[in-house]
């Protein structure tokens, strides 16, 4: 049976079972359901996500709750939002922050997940590394340009936004025009799905 075919409470299943990556200290950090209207593809997940399992629990995810307007009850209702990263571990420290999300898992099982989120209205591209694997060749050069673009996405139901690390803060105070011209667009979006 191909993943596809899977229903999605035993993909789910089998992703946070999967043991691909056992350098990696594997604990699969993924939230979905059928009925989600808002997904969010991120990075990976942080130190004290994999410590947790609760996605988004730490100072990225408390901006990110703010950028949206979102609660913690909404925000964590998976009815609601689907959460699914591009790679389901913690990839581990690198020298400036941690590693790339390695490619793995989003190859294996984000066609399969995807397939079974029938109802999302908006994706959230978060970081460079959804934006290079979902805008692929139509993409601009940079994060800020393709972020600058964020209109030419939206017909396709695509958001992109900058990682909310507090790492990223630099670079918000240098691109004002975010929180002046793509923040409430953003909000509005997020509103317009009814989540509650």
């Amino acid at each position: 049976m191909k993943t596809a075919d899977i229903p999605l409470k035993d993909l789910l299943k089998d992703i946070r079972s999967c043991r691909s990556c056992e350098s990696l200290e594997p604990n699969p950090v993924i939230r979905a359901s059928a009925t989600a209207r808002l997904l969010i593809i991120g990075q990976a997940p942080g130190s004290k996500v994999h410590a947790t399992g609760i996605p988004w629990n730490d100072p990225s995810g408390r901006r990110l709750r703010s950028w949206l307007g979102l609660n913690d009850q909404c925000f964590y209702d998976e009815a609601q939002v689907a959460i699914v990263p591009m790679s389901f571990c913690y990839p581990g420290k690198g020298r400036s922050g941690d590693l790339p999300p390695p490619p793995l898992c989003a190859q294996q099982w984000h066609k399969s997940v995807l397939s079974q989120l029938p109802n999302v209205a908006l994706t959230l591209l978060i970081g460079n590394y959804s934006q290079t694997y979902y805008l692929s060749d139509n993409k601009p050069k940079t994060l800020t340009d393709t972020v600058k673009a964020y209109e030419s996405f939206l017909d396709e139901g695509l958001f992109p936004l900058p990682h909310p690390s507090p790492r990223n803060t630099l670079w918000l105070k240098k691109n004002a025009w975010f929180e002046v011209n793509v923040l409430p667009e953003l909000k509005r979006r997020i509103n317009a799905l009814g989540l509650q």
